[in-house]
């Protein structure tokens, strides 16, 4: 009898400072730099993000994220088998311990559940998922947290108005549990390293100095047209691993980068803009977090049913890029 992953609940936590374009445009004025709403949402689609305070780390988010998740499942951190965070904003330098761990600590969680994190950028959250999968599919593990937490407001060069006015922090959680009823359906991992210098830190850090910038730079124009590119010919490999046509997926939750690649995978997928579940113009890009928050929305706005096909799909620094079909 197979075995399916399948979701038990879903939660999300956002930050409590929202900064909308306004706010930011008067926050970069301070410091010399000029943008505008106009230019912000024309070339993103994005109108407000929310900043991290001072003392919130990505756990924090992630936790938070976490207890909403597993109040919607029924479920304790006791009943966990294994935690994994998708982050490219972790609580430590180096990224150990994992924020993972600390987030198995805050919430109580027992130390016979496993705990670590994957580093794919905003590609990460598909990533995670997909070895969730494997590892229930396996019957390794029987209920497991998969997390996307970012706190990318600490990484941004408020100088470059070209990616400063993009980003924002928040956390998104997904309980999947080993299931007898078809869960998730197929998953389709892709990475190009060669591609790793559009969107990258470039930073390293040595005998307790960075060595070169330690914000994150990006060619948009490269960007764009690598996402939309690989981001149609991975939901079709997923939709094919899962015998679907695109016109049989009721939503397509993608990576919420910018409102024109969002589109244009969704023009090239034949899917119409009424079908997407879109957050970015309140959330702007979270990285990984940006699929978990965008599916916690539509299951609590009552848009995602019970039943319905979903196919999530992200890119983002590596060059990595996945996606994932599932029956909600």
């Amino acid at each position: 009898m197979s075995i399916y992953a399948r979701i038990a609940g879903t939660g999300s936590y956002l930050p409590e400072l929202r900064l909308t374009n306004q706010d930011l445009v008067e926050r970069l004025a301070k410091s010399g730099l000029e943008t505008s709403d106009e230019w912000i949402t024309t070339r993103s689609g994005i109108s407000a993000r929310h900043f991290a305070a001072e003392n919130e780390l990505t756990s924090d988010l992630a936790v938070k994220a976490a207890q909403a998740a597993l109040s919607t499942a029924g479920m304790t951190s006791e009943d966990l088998d294994l935690i994994i965070l998708a982050t490219s904003t972790p609580d430590h330098l180096g990224g150990f311990p994992s924020t993972a761990c600390v987030v198995q600590d805050k919430l109580g969680a027992h130390t016979a559940c496993a705990a670590f994190d994957v580093q794919a950028v905003c590609a990460g959250f598909t990533y995670a998922m997909a070895i969730a999968d494997a590892f229930i599919r396996t019957g390794s593990y029987k209920k497991v947290l998969v997390l996307g937490a970012e706190t990318f407001s600490r990484i941004l060069d408020f100088q470059d108005r070209t990616t400063c006015v993009l980003f924002g922090d928040g956390a998104g959680a997904v309980v999947l549990e080993a299931s007898k009823e078809p869960g998730i359906l197929s998953t389709a991992l892709h990475a190009d390293g060669s591609q790793r210098d559009i969107l990258c830190v470039p930073g390293r850090s040595g005998n307790g100095q960075v060595h070169g910038s330690p914000f994150m730079t990006m060619d948009g124009q490269a960007v764009f047209k690598l996402a939309v590119k690989v981001l149609e010919q991975v939901a079709h490999e997923a939709l094919e691993k899962a015998h679907l046509k695109p016109e049989q997926i009721d939503w397509l939750v993608p990576h919420q980068a910018n409102i024109r690649i969002m589109e244009g995978t969704a023009k090239k997928m034949g899917m119409s803009m009424d079908k997407v579940i879109v957050t970015v113009h309140e959330h702007g890009n979270t990285s990984a977090a940006s699929i978990p928050l965008a599916l916690d929305v539509g299951v609590r706005s009552g848009q995602i049913q019970r039943g319905q096909h979903l196919l999530l799909e992200g890119v983002g620094g590596g060059f990595a890029w996945g996606a994932v079909a599932l029956k909600y």
